[in-house]
């Protein structure tokens, strides 16, 4: 496949799995998915660590050993 096939591709089908994105949301059970989602709450508290930086600065050093 060429890129203007894939680009040709994912432009029919785009809108088609978007469809199909949205009506899985409209169809997601909460009530039902509620302990899951509760669990994975609660291990994300458990494991969370406070940020010392935003990562600017650690972002700016990588970009910059990139650009070398």
């Amino acid at each position: 496949m060429t890129n203007r096939d894939w680009i040709e591709h994912w432009r029919r089908v785009g809108p088609k799995l978007d469809q199909v994105r949205r009506a899985e949301l409209r169809a997601f059970d909460y009530e039902a998915q509620l302990p899951a989602i509760e669990a994975l709450l609660e291990i994300a508290c458990k494991l969370a660590q406070p940020r010392t930086t935003s990562g600017l600065a650690e972002l700016h050093r990588r970009l910059g050993r990139g650009a070398k």
